[in-house]
């Protein structure tokens, strides 16, 4: 380990250069190993890599909806999955003292 207590504060600052340098090169060789590790991978098993990163590595999206949770008992096509944030219509049905469950398909 070395001793910082006795380094004058221009070679503290030195070092502390160096160590900024040297991370931003450490972190190139990481990337840089990541990229061939997932190759690697890649062609071990015999897909092709734009083929990998195209899925986004969650196989295909299609026919992974979600099911609608809530619909206006007025208005069918006012629906909402019950993700994300409330839609104006919930949000407006619960202000007036309404239960969300009423609301529940």
């Amino acid at each position: 380990m070395m001793d910082l207590s006795n380094m004058s504060v221009g070679d503290l600052r030195n070092l502390q250069e160096q160590i900024k340098q040297e991370m931003k090169k450490r972190e190139v060789q990481e990337v840089q190993k990541a990229r061939e590790q997932i190759l690697a991978i890649a062609q071990s098993v015999g897909v092709p890599l734009k083929d990998l990163i195209a899925s986004g590595g969650r196989g295909s999206s299609k026919g992974n909806t979600v099911a609608v949770r809530y619909r206006h008992p007025d208005n069918a096509s006012q629906q909402w999955t019950g993700r994300g944030r409330q839609p104006k219509w919930v949000k407006e049905w619960v202000e007036s003292g309404q239960s969300l469950d009423k609301l529940r398909v």
